[in-house]
């Protein structure tokens, strides 16, 4: 019986400790059993295709596994990516691609676009959530300081609203949560429609 008391526990499909605090706050314990799949986008493959393939794909890679056959759990995936001009910002190779990526990203309006897939019971359910966020002009020796830093590394688009670039962020229109990487609205509306949820 799912309560407060007793928060339903699921797989969650990633390695991100982001995605397992923002489940927490919504009073969903996870175990982490990470997808590991080709993310290269197919071509002519939209952003918002590109990270809904992506979400369900995880989710079907999770249902392959020996552990979830062991123990049946409800599985959640997510993917990430940011659009600029029709194309998809993916997470940087190196420090001279996430300088790259951030001076396009500079002064300008941009999509976040996360898609959360749900399995369970033999279904996978897919919901997409789409934010734009505006960056305040940046700077070279801004953009050079924050990488040190080492936060564009794992980020689509070279940079996290949650850390240090969070002050650079002017303006958001859609979710906050969406931007980190899993939107807790969405997350939860799927997990409502299956009796998973406390919230």
């Amino acid at each position: 019986m799912i309560t407060p008391n007793h928060p339903p526990l699921i797989y969650l499909a990633s390695r991100s400790p982001r995605r397992v605090e923002l489940l927490k706050q919504i009073g969903i314990r996870c175990e982490i059993l990470p997808a590991d799949i080709d993310e290269t986008p197919l071509q002519n493959e939209t952003p918002n295709d590109y990270v809904v393939r992506l979400a369900r794909q995880k989710a079907e890679a999770c249902l392959d596994n020996a552990v979830v056959i062991a123990k049946p759990l409800a599985i959640i995936a997510a993917d990430t990516t940011v659009e600029l001009d029709g194309i998809v910002l993916g997470k940087p190779e190196n420090d001279a691609d996430a300088s790259r990526m951030l001076q396009s990203l500079s002064g300008r309006v941009h999509q976040v676009h996360t898609a959360v897939s749900l399995a369970w019971q033999g279904k996978i359910e897919v919901i997409l959530s789409t934010t734009k966020v505006e960056l305040m002009p940046l700077s070279s020796a801004q953009i050079e300081a924050y990488i040190r830093t080492g936060e564009p590394h794992d980020k689509a688009g070279s940079y996290g609203i949650q850390g240090r670039a969070g002050a650079w962020i002017k303006r958001i229109e859609g979710s906050y949560t969406g931007v980190m990487g899993l939107p807790v609205f969405e997350t939860a509306q799927l997990l409502r429609t299956k009796g998973l949820a406390v919230m």
